[in-house]
């Protein structure tokens, strides 16, 4: 006879594959009486699973909500499903889901037995997806999902790493958090032979096994990660910086500026600032005038100056 334990995860697993179940459904699926059935949902109920039932002949017990979020039962075809979609999710830097994508990606993959690693591994290694976004990073779901596991674990991180002009180098590093955009992923850390927070991208990195001891998490380096990854890929690594004026609303100014350009502050209803930065000012003045906006300089004036020459270059190419 299957103990109670057992039975009670198939009566959730069943209340949660179906709106609603009548009592001798339940009973003949389980190969137990009504009777059972009564005292298996009452067990479920003081568990804090919201099983409601309704009286009658067409009554039967039905999963309500509850406050918070039960345990998942999956089979095998659902957890393949799930695990593909947020794979998908997290590889392609959905906005507003990919990092979540990835913590549950991670929670996932530490239960998946090998068998249905195996059909993930193989469905994700001969899919080819048609399309993505320009600029978008090809880091590995495998990758996401041990960086999420060391920052939740708190456990320092050894890794390869190559950087934007193709120079390779080993670091080891406390990671605090991923940060996505909406083509990249970012780990903030806390670079230990450095002794100062770095943003690495993680496309370029190769973890190195074993991992180091746990360590006490530090304060971050800002309270907005986002804002702080935000300015560090679009300014701070650039030899040229400037703020201009957007003579646009902030929301509208956000639809054409994504985090990796640059970073915006509302200044009122009908304009905002952008902090940005390029490899020089001739650079620059394409950058911005590529943004498609109405815009002043504010800093440097010499970006003025090479607008002007800008100009003056174009109306000579003209005529």
């Amino acid at each position: 006879m299957v103990d109670t334990s057992a039975r009670l995860l198939r009566l959730l697993s069943l209340l949660q594959a179906h709106r609603e179940w009548s009592g001798s459904d339940l009973a003949d699926r389980l190969g137990v009486t009504a009777r059972t059935v009564r005292r298996d949902v009452d067990r479920l109920r003081e568990l804090g699973y919201p099983v409601n039932a309704s009286p009658g002949t067409g009554g039967g017990y039905r999963l309500g909500a509850g406050a918070e979020l039960p345990p998942l039962l999956l089979d095998d075809d659902e957890a393949v499903a799930v695990a593909v979609g947020l794979r998908t999710a997290a590889g392609n830097g959905v906005e507003g889901i990919g990092e979540s994508s990835v913590r549950a990606l991670a929670k996932l993959e530490q239960v998946l037995p090998s068998r249905l690693r195996r059909r993930i591994g193989a469905l994700n290694a001969f899919t080819v997806p048609m399309l993505r976004g320009a600029g978008t990073s090809t880091v590995e779901p495998e990758v996401l999902t041990e960086l999420a596991n060391v920052c939740r674990d708190t456990r320092q991180l050894r890794f390869d790493y190559r950087a934007h002009d193709g120079s390779a180098s080993r670091r080891t590093v406390e990671p605090h958090r991923l940060v996505c955009t909406e083509h990249r992923w970012y780990l903030v850390a806390r670079d230990i032979a450095r002794d100062d927070w770095r943003t690495f991208r993680a496309d370029r990195i190769t973890p190195v096994l074993p991992y180091g001891p746990r360590f006490t998490p530090r304060p971050p380096p800002a309270d907005d990660l986002a804002a702080y990854v935000s300015s560090g890929v679009s300014t701070r690594v650039y030899a040229a910086h400037a703020v201009v004026r957007l003579l646009v609303p902030m929301e509208e100014a956000a639809a054409r500026v994504s985090p990796s350009a640059g970073v915006l502050e509302a200044v009122d209803g009908e304009s905002c600032l952008l902090r940005t930065g390029a490899a020089s000012l001739d650079a620059m003045v394409v950058h911005v005038m590529l943004i498609g906006l109405e815009f002043e300089v504010i800093e440097p004036q010499a970006l003025a100056d090479h607008i002007r020459a800008a100009r003056d270059r174009l109306s000579r190419a003209l005529r």
